[in-house]
């Protein structure tokens, strides 16, 4: 069967584990961020109020989507482990809780959705765009269990090294997300509402295709049967520990945007923020393959931590590192000598020159916030993967706001270095904190060649 020889895979060689999830991964994360950018232009083409009402909305989505990812990460890092130990009946067992906390989860979400939307938007100081805000959040809300479900069971499907199924789903949600939302904002005149339906509509035809796999197919490696449950509440604190601090991560990178974005207008004013916005966006999309790369190193060296096999763990670090190191160094120097002509493409504000000429200038200075980084992400994605979570929200939190915003203050404010003082302080402050968040998993690695005797 597929499934068994996608275990091997997994429990061999870690090289080509973590490239056979990967590279799939990488792929389906481009996608879906080019998603959002289409999202965001055809409702660009409602109006200006519901272009703002989604910016309002988008950080609850990406909270919900957080959500989703981090109980799916919690589920893989414990079920890896599982599957290294050889304890195939309690991987199955972690399954079934995995599902059930989502489905709590999506259940909380419903009733804030219906009983606490409206002073949300209100607080977020969406009141003047509030019908908009409405029409498009609502049916998010309704229907959440259609972004938490996707997430979870791809996140399962990893941890049972299949990655194509993993990703199929997703990278399909993407593209029909994509045909549904000019038909349906515009052919059926149905405006912001047609784009949170594309949205639903998407994800539950890739959820669907999930679930005849495991319901009508049937042959994946794990059962999704509620006979295999057996309520354990250490099962549901180990998926928590990893999933609520992977989950906070996700608010934690929204945060860093906002605290840059404050210290950028005190130092040169709110025209410089819209460069910046660029530029920003662009070091986004240069993290993704570090971010595909950690996902896999969650299972991989989860189920090498789990099976005690401290050669492949110690290899999972090192490639991980270096993989990443290598691509996002190579995309760097991509941004940094084509940062001009690249720049004039993601401008939206046509014929603005000083604005695309800015944004280049910026974007050449924050290729190196990204260097160091495949160090501390490694680092925190391993923790993950040994179910230590709250050790890798500690490393995000030391190097993405404590670090990089307290040097970007010194330097940009304290030493009144200006905006570049900003820039050149968060990104020796990632640098360090990426550095140290090595340090510390490396240290964790040679605790645990002593632990098995090596």
């Amino acid at each position: 069967m597929q499934s068994n020889e996608n275990i091997e895979s997994i429990m061999g060689d870690p090289r080509k584990a973590i490239n056979k999830l990967a590279f799939p991964t990488i792929f389906s994360m481009l996608l879906m961020f080019l998603n959002n950018l289409i999202d965001s232009f055809w409702v660009a083409g409602i109006n200006s109020n519901a272009l703002a009402a989604l910016g309002f909305i988008f950080p609850l989505y990406l909270v919900i989507i957080g959500l989703g990812s981090g109980i799916g990460a919690g589920a893989n890092s414990l079920i890896s482990r599982f599957v290294g130990a050889g304890n195939t009946d309690e991987a199955n067992n972690a399954v079934v809780h995995s599902i059930i906390l989502m489905v709590i989860v999506s259940v909380i979400i419903l009733i804030i959705g219906i009983f606490f939307l409206d002073d949300i938007i209100v607080l977020f100081g969406a009141s003047s765009v509030k019908s908009y805000c409405l029409s498009y959040a609502f049916i998010i809300f309704l229907a959440n269990i259609v972004f938490l479900a996707p997430n979870v069971t791809a996140s399962i499907f990893r941890s049972e090294g299949d990655i194509k199924r993993a990703t199929g789903p997703l990278i399909f949600t993407a593209v029909l997300n994509m045909i549904l939302d000019p038909i349906l904002i515009y052919v059926f005149d149905m405006g912001i509402f047609g784009a949170g339906l594309a949205t639903v509509i998407a994800s539950l035809a890739g959820w669907l295709w999930m679930l005849y796999w495991i319901f009508v197919k049937r042959d994946t490696f794990f059962e999704f049967k509620l006979s295999n449950y057996s309520r354990k509440f250490e099962i549901y604190r180990e998926i928590l520990f990893v999933a609520l601090p992977a989950g906070t991560e996700e608010i934690i990178f929204s945060l860093v945007a906002i605290i840059l974005n404050y210290l950028i207008v005190v130092t040169a004013g709110v025209n410089e923020v819209a460069s910046f916005t660029i530029a920003w966006r662009l070091i986004s999309i240069a993290f993704l393959p570090c971010m595909a790369i950690g996902i896999a190193t969650i299972t991989v060296s989860g189920v090498s931590y789990g099976g005690r096999n401290w050669p492949n763990f110690n290899e999972t670090i090192k490639y991980s590192t270096m993989l990443s190191l290598a691509i996002t160094l190579l995309i760097g120097a991509v941004f940094f000598i084509f940062a001009y002509p690249i720049c004039d493409v993601f401008n939206f504000q046509a014929a603005n020159i000083v604005l695309v000429n800015r944004s280049a200038e910026i974007l050449q200075i924050l290729v190196f916030y990204n260097c160091l980084i495949p160090f501390g992400a490694t680092a925190a994605y391993v923790y993950q993967g040994v179910g230590s979570g709250f050790k890798s929200l500690g490393l995000t939190v030391l190097r993405e706001l404590v670090l990089s915003m307290a040097f970007a203050y010194i330097m940009g404010i304290v030493m009144g270095m200006g905006v570049f003082g900003v820039y050149l302080g968060a990104i020796i402050g990632m640098n360090i904190g990426s550095l140290a968040g090595f340090v510390c998993i490396w240290m964790f690695n040679l605790k645990f060649r002593d632990e098995v005797g090596l």
